[in-house]
């Protein structure tokens, strides 16, 4: 099965920036990205992406017109389509069973539907959405049901293991390929022919093939594992703050044991982004199905302490602030859940600015990629109204401008622009005592004892 065509359902975070690699690898395949959203599809076709990762737009420029496509004409997309990537949303129910851990799989549907409805020959689906256990037999399912004509399809399992802000180079160097397939003749013949696109830039020992259950799995445990070891450090760093310790010597010493190593140890206000809660609650979720409550209770913890880590950071800024924020100006540096990306999801900065205004403290923020539309759209979501929004919320030009009579400084985002801040000129901008909460430990703490803040940097003693 040799592929000459590509469709995928879905231009967000995953489809857009994954088929662009893609295309930019295989200029023998023509990549079609179909999204039912206008609005999204014009932007991908601008100058101006809807998603911003360092060297995306470089990457999408080399092939866009040429071997690489955005439209919302789907049904054309899929039927023309060899091979269809399923890159749509599968967000947290927020309604019935299941409501707040269980992942929504309408959207899966509803591609299975449309798929089955115009497809003729052979097709191979690959699901690249973060999925439960087996969504391959409900799309199955589905197709089989709704498949009028004499089209063949089989389904892979496809995980994307993208960093974001790092993204582009997790592509085109990736640690591992993961592709899960049914044994049998037809599926692995199916399995060969994703392998098949990946070796064009991928070394083939770096390919891993499964079965589809294993697959579909691992993209949860990864997520599971790594915010794990987030929420680890995190409650490691209370325990540094109360002893005199250090977070940052604890974790490069624990880091240099060759069992452990050292990433994913960096101590913050908690973990944000679109997979690692919503993953772990699906994992939850999962194990309740079964019946294992023991695995679901120690799941659920890891989330537990990742909550707990946002609101003892606001307790400690109420606190320091002579135990009242009401009417003061708090200037919040970073409002996307990591530095070089425009992404919020889930990001810390929306639950501590939500917490910071329910103690009427005005908040001033500033990110260099995330929009005022975006950051009024994730407050509203977390539940503060338009009027406090109007009332209390100030969207600043730069660190400087949010800094200018504030009370209090945090930073949540770890920009690199926030490292090289002129301190002497933020903390004359300051009222005093000029406090400061340095949520993602990233500014010096004895310049900052030399120029006179009062500094609280997480996990440090």
């Amino acid at each position: 099965m040799k592929i000459n065509s590509i469709c995928c359902l879905g231009a967000g975070y995953v489809g857009g920036p994954t088929m662009a690699m893609i295309a930019a690898k295989c200029p023998h395949i023509t990549v079609t990205v179909c999204d039912m959203n206008q609005a999204r599809i014009d932007a991908w076709n601008s100058d101006t992406l809807p998603v911003y990762e360092p060297g995306l737009k470089e990457i999408v420029e080399k092939s866009r017109g040429k071997n690489l496509h955005f439209t919302t004409d789907l049904k054309p997309s899929i039927a023309g389509a060899d091979l269809i990537f399923v890159c749509v949303g599968t967000p947290t129910k927020s309604y019935g069973i299941g409501a707040g851990r269980a992942a929504d799989l309408r959207y899966i549907e509803s591609a299975a539907r449309l798929i089955a409805e115009v497809s003729e020959g052979n097709k191979i689906i690959v699901e690249k959405s973060t999925i439960p256990v087996k969504t391959a037999t409900a799309i199955q399912s589905i197709i089989a049901a709704n498949n009028s004509s004499n089209a063949t399809f089989q389904v892979l399992s496809n995980p994307e293991f993208l960093a974001e802000g790092t993204a582009v180079t997790d592509m085109e160097n990736p640690d591992r390929i993961l592709i899960g397939g049914e044994q049998t003749p037809e599926g692995r013949e199916a399995l060969e022919a994703l392998v098949a696109v990946y070796e064009n830039w991928v070394p083939r020992e770096r390919i891993i093939t499964t079965n589809l259950w294993s697959s579909e799995l691992s993209k949860l445990v990864a997520n599971a594992f790594l915010a794990q070891r987030i929420s680890s450090i995190n409650s490691i760093s209370a325990l540094c703050e109360a002893t005199g310790a250090d977070v940052d010597e604890v974790s490069r010493a624990i880091g240099t044991d060759s069992r452990i190593g050292p990433k994913f140890l960096k101590s913050s206000v908690g973990f944000g982004g679109s997979c690692f809660q919503k993953d772990l609650l699906n994992l939850v979720y999962l194990c309740e199905s079964f019946n294992l409550h023991e695995p679901a209770a120690y799941w659920r913890s890891v989330v537990t302490m990742n909550d707990w880590q946002k609101s003892r950071f606001v307790e400690k800024i109420v606190r320091t602030l002579f135990n009242t924020v009401n009417g003061k100006r708090i200037a919040i540096l970073g409002f996307a859940f990591k530095k070089d990306t425009n992404d919020t999801r889930e990001s810390a900065a929306i639950n501590i600015c939500r917490d910071l205004i329910a103690e009427n403290a005005q908040v001033v923020i500033y990110d260099p990629r995330v929009p005022f539309a975006t950051i009024q759209r994730d407050l509203l979501e977390v539940g503060v109204s338009q009027q406090l929004i109007d009332s209390n919320v100030e969207i600043a030009a730069d660190p400087y401008a949010a800094a200018k009579g504030a009370h209090a400084l945090a930073t949540l985002t770890e920009w690199d622009e926030f490292r090289d801040l002129d301190l002497p000129k933020i903390h004359e901008l300051m009222l005093k005592p000029a406090f400061v909460f340095d949520g993602r430990a990233i500014l010096p703490a004895e310049a900052l004892a030399k120029h006179g803040f009062e500094a609280f940097i997480i996990g440090k003693g």
